[in-house]
């Protein structure tokens, strides 16, 4: 008989491992409720799909070797040159109670038809409200859905590597899917096509075409980002817009439809090794060379000079003058700006506020950058009433009575399409103009001042 000291010895490793088998088949679900599944629970229902309609016209018709009068019979005849409607997917998430929804920008820009379906299977119809390419965030408001579920935003100013984070969204049609992971860095900038994008958190929770719009949510579930999956040779990382710049842009959206340009007044140049070495900077040394300051504007007010050299705004740094008006094409009216600056051989630290920039400004940009004066033709677009002396569009040709109808591809056709075709221009070496004069139409090439 076995002695009863050496049994009990024995017992205890087995009834050890046989411990955590009876939690299981218990099913506790305390070990199972962890701060995801709390989060979808709650922020869940807000998140939506979102599905375009866009209409497109369809190619010519060619079948006959590029025979422009047999294409043309066999299209008229066969083809009666209805429009095609392609449809695209993507997420947003309900942030108020009026039924507001944040998405991405790219996800419902040339829209015809925008609806949206909840996680319960509504669907509703909805109306773009205000969308901004440059910050690739647009609002939506869904018509008639009544008691709505929504997630406020909370704030992405605390941010910390490392920290878990959440992602729900509709990625290739899945809809109602959740990926996890962490933040896996704050205040990435990226380029996609021809915008870059700054101050991005990266994550490595999964972000797939489907996800663009969708909210990006931590462990106490804040809503903390907009997901964005706009970087196409991203692969197990993921980038989101963080919330703080949502909800300045969502403001201005929902109150005027746009985000109104702004600028702080001054004019810029790039500088270059030659303009440096005149400067006696450091071989190498980049930035953004201050040409003018704009009399009572806020850089006037904040004391920036003639000569300085922008180094950083907001702790990011600026190489060319044409990289400091992109990153204004991205703020708020009223938004404080901290510049570093060159002055001399001393590095000095500025404050200044961003302003929404007046009718009279745009009026002197056309004047100094394309050399026109312009007034609005009744028709649409605008009649060139004076053409400046040896300035680029002299030099081209421009004459008065000259029609202008388009900037960079741009239509023309008001003020506010002028305003944000001009201000495109800012740093840029040349311009491609859409010109009438009498029955012809044109396209110039015009170097800027």
């Amino acid at each position: 008989m076995a002695h009863p000291t050496r049994l009990r010895i024995l017992l205890i490793p087995v009834l050890l491992c046989a411990a955590p088998v009876l939690s299981s088949e218990a099913g506790d679900p305390f070990l199972r409720r962890s701060a995801a599944v709390e989060v979808v629970e709650s922020a869940g229902p807000a998140v939506v799909n979102i599905t375009t309609e866009t209409e497109v016209q369809r190619r010519p018709f060619s079948r006959f070797g590029g025979d422009p009068f047999f294409d043309r019979f066999f299209r008229d005849f066969f083809e009666p040159g209805r429009p095609h409607t392609n449809q695209s997917l993507g997420s947003g998430v309900i942030i108020d109670r009026e039924g507001h929804v944040l998405t991405n920008e790219h996800v419902v820009g040339r829209a015809s038809r925008i609806y949206v379906t909840l996680a319960d299977g509504r669907e509703f119809d909805a109306a773009l409200v205000g969308a901004d390419p440059n910050n690739d965030l647009a609002v939506l408001r869904i018509e008639g859905g009544g008691d709505l579920p929504w997630v406020a935003p909370g704030s992405s100013a605390e941010l910390m590597v490392g920290e878990p984070v959440i992602a729900i969204g509709n990625p290739f049609g899945l809809s109602n899917t959740v990926t996890t992971g962490v933040v896996s860095a704050l205040d990435r900038s990226i380029r996609a096509e021809d915008r870059a994008f700054y101050g991005f958190i990266q994550t490595d929770a999964s972000i797939n075409p489907g996800n663009s719009g969708g909210p990006l949510l931590n462990a106490e579930g804040s809503l903390i980002g907009i997901n964005t999956a706009i970087y196409q040779r991203a692969q197990g990382i993921g980038f989101a817009i963080p919330i703080d710049v949502a909800k300045r842009v969502v403001e201005e959206l929902i109150e005027h439809g746009e985000l109104a340009p702004v600028w702080i007044g001054l004019e810029l140049q790039d500088l270059d090794p030659t303009i440096g070495e005149a400067m006696n900077l450091p071989r190498g040394t980049r930035g953004a060379l201050i040409a003018e300051v704009v009399p009572g504007t806020p850089a006037a007010g904040s004391d920036l000079r003639r000569g300085d050299v922008i180094r950083k705004v907001n702790g990011r740094e600026v190489q060319t003058a044409r990289a400091f008006y992109a990153m204004l094409e991205r703020a708020t009216p009223d938004e404080a700006l901290s510049l570093t600056l060159l002055r001399g051989g001393d590095r000095l630290s500025v404050e200044t506020t961003t302003r929404e920039i007046d009718p009279a400004a745009i009026d002197r940009m056309v004047v100094r950058l394309l050399g026109l004066e312009l007034e609005p033709d009744e028709g649409g677009g605008f009649l060139v009433s004076g053409v400046a002396a040896q300035s680029g569009a002299a030099q081209v040709g421009f004459r008065s009575g000259d029609q202008l109808i388009r900037i960079n591809g741009q239509l023309v056709g008001d003020r506010a399409a002028l305003r944000r075709a001009v201000l495109g221009l800012r740093g840029r070496d040349r311009a491609l103009l859409g010109v009438r004069r009498g029955n012809g139409r044109y396209h110039v090439t015009v170097p800027l001042s």
